[in-house]
């Protein structure tokens, strides 16, 4: 009995790794297809001065969401003085929701 318990919360827990991982495989796929990488880096790839390595353990996810969303507001709020300012970007929130789960994912 008691193994069956553990194969029961095993094979959950596994479970809830996959659309985590899903998300985050989206999110990679979108910052490469929106060409995040013009303006920023992950691991050595893109433009140095806006390097995302990390990301994940300084922010949380509320805040790489309004990074995305209203990068302006979070230039005033944050006092980042990096220029040319980052764009907002229109994205539906299936993707904004990609982008979020792999860049939360970036932690050293």
């Amino acid at each position: 009995m008691r193994s069956i318990v553990m194969a029961v919360v095993l094979c959950a827990g596994m479970a809830s790794l996959a659309p985590a991982q899903d998300a985050k495989a989206k999110g990679e796929k979108v910052y490469t297809d929106q060409k995040c990488s013009l303006c920023h880096s992950v691991a050595g790839k893109g433009n140095a001065k806006g390097a995302l390595d990390g990301v994940g353990g300084k922010l949380s996810a509320d805040e790489i969401r309004n990074w995305i969303t209203d990068a302006k507001g979070m230039t005033a709020k944050m006092k980042t003085t990096r220029k040319p300012d980052m764009k907002a970007y229109t994205l539906p929130k299936d993707d904004v929701d990609a982008l979020v789960a792999y860049l939360g994912s970036l932690k050293k």
